[in-house]
């Protein structure tokens, strides 16, 4: 059996509506997050005065299994220690002068609704973003508690929701929910399945992912989490290899990879040997440090002829910089494997 790619696939209106379910719940991303916002409006602001008349808690922790979005934002801005616990058991030292935020979208897993238990017995102030009447929600339960609803299931949305309240009460960077939401509008609008070919972002880098192994990079903490999560949607798109990494980690698979002649023939083999491409998620970072390793990357791509496809994003904040940023991406992989065809 061999695979191989058709462009033309990504145009054609009758193999676009045969993918029109992920295609439209892509292009839902930003209406999700207003949603979530707005019914969880009035329970953020109930847990932001319970969280006035406690104080400012000693210790900020991050509990379940989607955790570590929750840290990727607040390790570099929160005023007091915080820490990431993806695991069942929460830190041995948590207690009452704690603050236990947890990410649920689903609601149903017991790992999560265990370790929200725990926090319950310990006294800690618990925040949890689920839906209601979930499992967790039940487990939630508790004088110090607070329910921040969530329905659309999206992971998304629900970290803004917490994100939104953190914001509120000075433990986080500033989350406006309508910021991350046009973001994403923009992004739906400008890889849209309706615009054509030679105009949408999205569909030329599905092309250029085609007959390469993507090895995707971002600088930052929030880009090099949204590399993982465009690595991720890549693989499952196509069953290819797509590998993100920070630049240490990169640049060993770009040095070794033999320079490209210029005389060889692209359609000489039926199925000509991948090689490595470069995919760079800026979210317009001025670090030196992720200047220094950017340009460590492009160098070693350019010495060795590898390709180089920058995805970017200029919207006002980073959790809005980074949604856009895996929204591309997801796209991107979307439309990979729309246009994939196996004979």
């Amino acid at each position: 059996m061999v695979t191989w790619f058709d462009e033309s696939r990504l145009d054609d209106e009758s193999v676009l509506a045969a993918h029109d379910a992920r295609l439209r719940a892509l292009a839902e991303s930003g209406a999700r997050v207003r949603r979530e916002a707005g019914a969880a409006a009035g329970a953020i602001d109930e847990a932001v005065t319970s969280a006035r008349e406690q104080g400012r808690p000693r210790a900020v922790i991050a509990a379940g299994p989607d955790s570590r979005l929750l840290r990727a934002v607040l390790e570099p801005w929160c005023p007091v220690p915080f820490v990431a616990w993806p695991g069942i058991a929460l830190p041995g030292w948590a207690g009452s002068l704690d603050l236990v935020v947890v990410l649920a979208p689903d609601g149903s897993d017991t790992g999560t609704a265990s370790g929200v238990a725990e926090a319950i017995r310990r006294g800690c102030q618990v925040v949890v973003a689920c839906p209601p009447g979930s499992l967790v929600a039940e487990h939630a339960a508790g004088r110090w508690s607070t329910i921040l609803p969530t329905s659309t299931r999206d992971q998304l949305a629900t970290a803004v929701v917490m994100l939104t309240y953190l914001d509120r009460v000075q433990l986080g960077p500033a989350a406006d929910a309508e910021d991350v939401a046009t973001a994403l509008d923009d992004v739906a609008i400008a890889c849209s399945p309706q615009r054509d070919l030679a105009v949408n972002p999205a569909k030329m880098l599905a092309i250029a992912l085609a007959d390469s192994n993507p090895l995707v990079w971002g600088g930052t903490v929030l880009a090099a989490r949204a590399a993982r999560r465009v690595a991720e949607s890549i693989r499952r798109a196509s069953g290819r290899t797509a590998l993100a990494g920070d630049a240490e980690h990169l640049l060993p698979v770009l040095e070794a990879t033999p320079p490209r002649d210029v005389f060889d023939d692209p359609f000489a083999d039926a199925q000509p040997e991948r090689r490595p491409m470069l995919l760079v998620l800026d979210d317009a970072s001025e670090d030196p440090v992720v200047r220094e390793h950017r340009g460590r990357l492009l160098a070693a791509a350019s010495s060795r002829r590898v390709r180089v496809e920058t995805v970017s994003s200029d919207a006002p904040s980073e959790v809005a910089r980074y949604a856009s940023l895996v929204l591309s991406g997801t796209y991107a992989s979307t439309y990979l494997g729309v246009g994939l065809v196996e004979e």
